[in-house]
């Protein structure tokens, strides 16, 4: 039987060879994967995607996880590169990217799969649903890399070398490719004990181990450290982790940032917009005070402890107060997903609370935006101009899936089954308006809610 091929076409504004070594970057296959197919690399060797080149990652594909090895085979500067399954799920995989200039301004690639599908005569009744598949992955990377060519690349300033605690979060781990590809260098705050990596640097906050001078001059320093809120009831316990991970941590690397013999430019420090509590239908911006639940009173906490490291010195210090931000890779919408797909979403009490959401895209270019503009200082609230209502969130994604919402978690329920967890994030309204990164200049690219929730998962 012969081998299939699926073939994908995009044009870029950009120069080829912009484009070729874009995909040279270090975070490339991170960064071009679909947020809905959880990949984790294992292993790679050889240099970037020059022929020999290996590269060993976990992956869910078509939801069944497996290991898969591939290795790059071909290779011509500003022209293309090959690379091929060694270990998976295809008895044959072989993936060409070839780049052509198109015109003065524009450049095309062009992506070909030749693959077969195992047990080829029992699963060639699937094929169509594979070609479906392709055309989904395909249609987000080709998004991904002609808006990050077009918008990110060529406004992103000089190289910076940043320093990032709480990489392994969800907005860390799809951070640090898209910063990779853009060309900054970086540094990850690990806790993991035996070999540190080259971009790797251990300390322990609880303990006070960080000798930041071994990270060498820094541009910036992004602090995303805190353990989920919404993994477990608060209880006592969980509650002072919460807050311990939160404002020691933050302490710790702000004070030890501060005493640098070479200061960086700028830090940037995780908040949320549980700083604001109940608001109600208010529309809240960066110059509202703090409120009075508990996840408010760890923010302002978790605020002043970046703020009062800084006081002495020029570092420009930045609070990000960031909204439920939307990723099918983690966090609230990956935890909703199987309950909406399957027809069982439903909305908490009377669905009239605001929620301030914000595409995992406009996150990470929210950052970088505010990396690169020095006159944005202080909390910058990092939601979506349109935030929504509980209601119209649960339609909405419920609509994503074609299924209706048939059910409603009484208020009761919802304070029963999480308690005070339940009340301060599933039933409070915070209507948040990022009015700050607006007066700015800043262009979100999923001001709307539907639109984000097909782009991010594929729909």
């Amino acid at each position: 039987m012969s081998n299939n091929i699926f073939i994908k076409k995009i044009r870029i504004r950009t120069s080829v060879e912009k484009l070729f070594t874009w995909h040279e970057g270090k975070g490339a296959v991170l960064r071009l994967t679909p947020p809905w197919i959880p990949l984790k690399i294992i292993a790679r060797s050889g240099e970037g995607i020059q022929e020999g080149a290996k590269i060993r990652f976990k992956i869910k594909f078509f939801k069944i996880p497996m290991v898969w090895e591939s290795e790059h085979i071909n290779y011509q500067k500003n022209k293309f590169f090959k690379d091929m399954q060694t270990k998976g799920p295809f008895p044959l995989w072989v993936h060409s990217h070839m780049f052509r200039q198109d015109g003065t301004h524009h450049s095309i690639m062009e992506d070909k799969i030749e693959f077969k599908l195992p047990f080829q005569t029992l699963t060639r009744p699937f094929y169509k649903f594979v070609i479906k598949e392709f055309e989904r992955m395909f249609a987000y990377r080709h998004r991904i890399l002609k808006y990050d060519l077009e918008n990110n690349a060529n406004r992103n300033g000089e190289k910076k070398r940043i320093l990032i605690s709480g990489s392994g979060g969800t907005i860390g781990s799809a951070l640090i490719p898209f910063l990779q590809t853009l060309g900054h260098d970086i540094i990850r705050l690990v806790r993991k004990k035996g070999k540190l990596v080259n971009d790797e640097l251990f300390w322990d906050p609880y303990r006070g181990i960080l000798d930041l001078e071994k990270a060498g001059k820094l541009d910036a320093v992004i602090n995303l450290n805190g353990v989920n809120i919404t993994d477990k009831r608060w209880t006592e316990k969980q509650k002072q982790s919460i807050f311990d991970s939160r404002v020691i941590s933050t302490r710790l690397l702000a004070q030890k940032t501060a005493c640098l013999d070479h200061v960086p430019d700028v830090f940037l420090s995780a908040s949320a917009i549980g700083f604001y509590g109940e608001g109600g239908d208010t529309i809240l911006t960066e110059n509202n005070h703090a409120g009075d639940y508990f996840i408010s009173k760890v923010c302002r906490q978790w605020e002043n402890a970046s703020i009062e490291a800084f006081k002495k010195t020029n570092i420009r210090c930045v609070q990000l107060r960031t909204g439920v931000a939307l990723t099918p890779a983690g966090g609230a919408l990956a935890k909703m997903m199987l309950l909406f797909r399957l027809g069982l979403g439903a909305q908490f009490s009377h669905g009239r609370q605001y929620m301030s959401w914000i595409s995992i895209e406009d996150v990470l270019a929210g950052i970088l935006y505010i990396l690169n503009h020095d006159k944005i200082t202080g909390p910058v609230n990092l939601t979506s101009p349109c935030p929504v209502t509980n209601k119209e969130f649960s339609k909405t994604l419920a609509t994503v899936f074609s299924k209706k919402i048939l059910f409603a978690v009484p208020e009761f329920a919802a304070k029963v089954l999480w308690g005070k967890m339940g009340k301060e994030t599933f039933l409070a309204s915070v209507r948040v308006m990022p009015e700050k990164l607006l007066n700015n200049g800043f262009n979100f690219q999923h001001k709307n809610l539907l639109p984000a929730l097909i782009d991010l998962l594929g729909r």
